[in-house]
């Protein structure tokens, strides 16, 4: 199988086993260089279904403080586009067999070449790419050179998304549609957005592919809400903050804990079409 259609099982055997899956992100290079193998793989040892990589900018506006000064500690020790493709690489050596998303901005990839940066992103062994700065009517080339390697492209849907962009959006969309739940930034939240329902009600509208929520969640009755209309959560502040809360030497641990106390949430009781 490709990336797109790693991604695609995962969402499958989540459904199967009568649950949402879960999409947990973390930050390459932190909290230190040589934990993020080890943290990578304890998420998916956790039971992770998709890992959202995030490769660190020094101006990531979609994010919140939390991932901001987790990409900014990160950038400070060195951690660059190359040395995020290689921990891919050392993850699926050791063992790792969860699909793996890099999430990154675009300026960098233009910086790396799109052609090669597919090409070693596929050659790592990920299978897809979110790039949140990239407007669906210009991502054209991108969705080009992902499609030539068999990797994803997901896109992501804001409440304030027409449906006409919708549309176009879903159109060459492959692996699943990510439907951000809040108007602002990413960051761990006490109560989750009402409005979030009808947007993946518009999304379902234009494709088949899974749905998964994010920006926000962060406990297991926040999984749970979105459970009941998402085919997926998606968590990353919360997971980043966990990581962050003790030494180095525990942050594998800390993640594996952390993933587990969301399972709970994660049993469906009815997805809405």
């Amino acid at each position: 199988m490709n990336g797109k259609e790693n991604i695609g099982q995962a969402f499958v055997k989540a459904s199967s086993e009568g649950r949402s899956a879960l999409v947990m992100f973390v930050t390459s290079g932190f909290p230190a260089f040589d934990s993020t193998v080890g943290v990578i793989k304890a998420i998916a040892d956790a039971g992770a279904d998709v890992i959202e990589f995030g490769v660190p900018f020094s101006d990531p506006l979609a994010e919140g403080p939390t991932i901001q000064k987790s990409s900014h500690a990160s950038l400070e020790a060195g951690t660059t586009p190359q040395s995020c493709l290689d921990a891919v690489r050392d993850a699926r050596a050791a063992g790792v067999k969860t699909p793996i998303i890099l999430m990154g901005y675009y300026n960098p990839i233009l910086a790396y070449g799109l052609a090669e940066y597919c090409s070693a992103v596929a050659e790592a062994g990920a299978d897809g790419l979110i790039v949140p700065d990239l407007p669906t009517p210009e991502a054209g080339p991108l969705l080009d050179e992902c499609d030539r390697h068999g990797i994803a492209l997901v896109p992501l849907m804001a409440l304030t998304s027409t449906d006409e962009s919708i549309a176009l959006a879903c159109q060459r969309a492959s692996g699943f549609i990510y439907c951000v739940s809040v108007l602002g930034v990413t960051g761990a939240r006490a109560s989750m957005s009402e409005r979030v329902t009808d947007l993946v009600r518009r999304v379902r509208k234009q494709t088949d592919l899974p749905v998964a929520v994010g920006f926000g969640i962060s406990t297991p009755e926040h999984v749970a809400a979105v459970s009941e209309y998402a085919d997926g959560a998606v968590i990353g502040s919360a997971l980043v903050n966990a990581v962050a809360d003790g030494e180095p030497a525990g942050a594998a641990e800390r993640a594996g804990k952390f993933v587990k106390s969301l399972f709970p949430g994660t049993h469906r009781k009815v997805v809405a079409k």
